[in-house]
């Protein structure tokens, strides 16, 4: 296995000679607790036609030596120093070399065997993004202003694109690698949620919204996004509706 520093790219190793279908960038910051038990979901679900790629956004608790040590030969491990979410996922996405690829937090919150059906639903509608929406079923609530709050971005969304998002904040967003690198994603923080719900509907792409299972994390156990990041993610919105971004 291979620690990669920000800007070196990892060697090719006879693995990634096998033709890939999916890259699963997944950042990681200080999440040591949940490593152990969601690395091998991940990975149970990937086979030879998959490809993590685990990047460590400057943790300062044992993350990164965890990652090493539970990492395959064909998995990645990028480390850099910290920027936020979009910042990691943005430099995971230069090292991706699958025809699609998707998003996967290293919490429990999402589950990894449903990432099967994202995929499957975007190879038979080309040209898509596929993104799995929490609010398509019933899933438990812990707190009540993260649920609202993700309705109203939703809304708002909505409303500023003419059509009917669900989920615009959710984790699980699926699309060609080709499609999801011609959207120039600038965001560092959680915001790129925002920005890739609304590039893709700004430029016509196809959203598909599937029902995903969803178990939400208390802050105790170390759920990071805060009220403002909402603020930052109605702004980001605006300035893709204003053609700004």
């Amino acid at each position: 296995m291979h620690a990669v520093s920000e800007y070196q790219t990892m060697r090719t190793s006879p693995f990634f000679m096998q033709p890939l279908q999916l890259s699963i960038i997944v950042p990681v910051f200080n999440e040591e607790r949940t490593l152990e038990e969601i690395v091998p979901h991940i990975q149970a679900m990937s086979g030879e036609g998959t490809e993590v790629i685990f990047v460590d956004d400057g943790s300062f608790d044992h993350s990164h030596a965890m990652l090493l040590r539970l990492a395959r030969p064909q998995d990645q491990v990028i480390t850099k120093r910290n920027g936020g979410k979009g910042d990691a996922v943005r430099t995971g996405l230069a090292h991706v070399r699958a025809p699609y690829v998707i998003i996967q937090d290293a919490d429990l919150e999402y589950n990894p065997e449903e990432i099967r059906q994202l995929l499957s639903t975007a190879i038979v509608s080309p040209g898509c993004a596929v993104f799995g929406s929490r609010f398509l079923k019933k899933n438990p609530c812990r707190y009540r202003i993260f649920l609202w709050g993700n309705k109203v971005l939703s809304a708002v969304l909505s409303i500023l694109f003419f059509t009917r998002i669900t989920d615009s904040y959710t984790c699980y967003k699926l699309l060609p690698t080709d499609l999801m690198r011609s959207l120039a994603l600038t965001a560092n923080g959680f915001e790129l949620e925002a920005e890739i719900s609304a590039k893709c509907l700004k430029r016509g792409i196809r959203i598909i919204e599937l029902p995903i299972t969803y178990r939400p994390r208390s802050r105790a156990q170390g759920k990071k996004i805060k009220f403002r990041d909402a603020w930052m993610g109605v702004f980001m919105m605006l300035k893709v509706r204003l053609g700004f971004l």
